[in-house]
């Protein structure tokens, strides 16, 4: 702003953009900056976006819609948390917020930043190829400033408890929590599932519980609620195991809202609050108390929280994904970050083996040793953003059309059919980087061919999708 030049700043919600907006406010003054987000009505974004228009202001900080805004002389793109889903556009054509300012910065020759506690594979390739360089905290300061960080599924723990490596809540979380609320700060507890029991099994047999008219997995909404399909949602009052015939269940999978509970009578007397998809907390009192919230639904606490808890860490490291292990780092360094300094008490314990490349991460606070080892492994197993791959999802038939219509550029390899959903197939189309606008032409052509057509099935379109499985 000092050279007269005008900045965009997307963040992933609008918790952030409330925090940004203050941020602003304190260091530009009132009237210097406007706000683009859903939730400001359409009234209100239309006068903040013809401001921005008209030059008025020179800062545009928003949601993922942002990424367009019109500014005066472009000089400076930033985006917050790339790694999160929430900047990618889930509507054709799927822009990504970042590759959406990263291009702006280029055509407007303006500086780029990319920040956030982690960092992604396709932020470390902007580093490996010189397009961007890192700014990352010396050793010294993130000593004085992160928490204690510990695993609980080390040898050293498990010598001294060995119940740790099957228990969902070990010794070692359970006395940072203790600690933590006798020493009056609040704990919050990260709980990658929602609901109360979101997947149950027979308790004689241990099969998993499935609905007797569509075979989705049951769950129990509440305690004394009846089983319910995730799928249909059709009550299973009388269910039967098929297998042995039993009518009792036990939780496969226990969500925030039984993690609730099961603490609230762990702590009696000790305030609990959940934050998630009913509800989302923006800040809690700095006093003892015990907060259950799912990922990215952390509220902030006065003071920092005296404990984190990072629980079932499987259900995000296990999950079928190409970005699980990273999307599993993010969401704990997010969580951990808002613990107090280690020197201030502040203590983070993961609920996995502390073997295992993003749990070694977080231990180190290195996100950029993890992104530059995951960019390694998929540039190996020819994986975005080492490639630039495309899915064409739709019917078989209609999937088999566009592609025998498509001009592929020379070296593109065709991978699959795979199930999509429903009676989907999805194909993957992959090819070097450099080869990523002819692949991007030749799709659009087919495409256009087919609409020419009139072709009644519909195949859609998406390059480099966050998610290919």
């Amino acid at each position: 702003m000092a050279g007269g030049r005008g900045a965009v700043v997307v963040v992933p919600d609008a918790r952030d953009l409330d925090r940004l907006d203050a941020a602003l406010t304190a260091a530009l003054g009132p009237g210097r900056h406007v706000t683009l987000a859903a939730a400001a009505g359409p009234a209100r974004r239309y006068r903040a976006f013809l401001a921005a228009r008209r030059g008025d202001v020179a800062v545009v900080a928003g949601t993922r819609a942002a990424m367009f805004a019109p500014v005066h002389r472009l000089g400076l793109v930033a985006i917050v948390d790339d790694g999160d889903d929430l900047h990618a556009e889930p509507r054709a054509p799927y822009p990504h917020a970042r590759e959406v300012l990263l291009t702006r910065a280029q055509l407007a020759n303006a500086a780029a930043l990319v920040g956030g506690y982690a960092r992604s594979a396709e932020a470390q390739l902007l580093v490996e190829t010189g397009w961007a360089r890192e700014v990352v905290a010396d050793r010294a300061t993130l000593r004085a400033r992160t928490p204690a960080i510990a695993p609980t599924g080390d040898d050293p723990q498990l010598a001294r408890d060995p119940g740790a490596a099957t228990a969902r809540l070990p010794s070692l979380a359970w006395a940072a929590a203790r600690d933590a609320v006798r020493a009056d700060a609040p704990v919050l507890v990260q709980v990658p599932r929602r609901g109360y029991l979101p997947s149950v099994s027979c308790a004689d047999c241990r099969a998993p519980a499935r609905c007797p008219h569509c075979a989705g997995p049951l769950a129990l909404p509440s305690a004394d609620g009846p089983p319910t399909c995730r799928w249909c949602g059709r009550v299973a009052a009388a269910y039967a195991c098929p297998e042995c015939g039993g009518r009792r269940l036990r939780a496969a999978v226990t969500g925030a809202r039984r993690t609730a509970e099961e603490l609230g009578r762990a702590f009696p007397g000790v305030p609990v609050r959940t934050s998630g998809r009913e509800e989302v907390l923006t800040t809690v009192p700095g006093g003892a108390g015990l907060v259950v919230a799912t990922p990215g639904a952390e509220p902030i606490a006065e003071g920092g929280y005296g404990a984190v808890l990072l629980l079932d860490s499987w259900a995000l490291l296990t999950r079928a994904d190409l970005r699980a292990g990273e999307e599993a780092l993010r969401r704990w360094l997010a969580a951990a970050a808002l613990a107090r300094p280690a020197a201030a008490g502040g203590r983070v314990v993961v609920v996995a083996d502390g073997a295992l490349a993003p749990v070694q991460a977080l231990l180190r606070w290195d996100a950029a040793w993890f992104a530059a080892r995951e960019l390694a492994e998929r540039r190996e197993l020819g994986f975005p953003p080492a490639v630039r791959m495309a899915s064409v999802t739709g019917p078989a038939d209609a999937v088999a059309d566009l592609l025998a219509e498509a001009r592929l550029p020379e070296g593109a390899e065709v991978l699959g059919p795979v199930p999509a959903d429903g009676d989907r197939e999805r194909m993957l189309v992959r090819v070097p980087r450099a080869r990523a606008a002819a692949l991007a032409g030749a799709l659009h052509v087919a495409a256009g061919v087919r609409a020419a057509r009139k072709a009644a099935d519909p195949v859609r379109l998406q390059v480099d999708p966050l998610s290919m499985f």
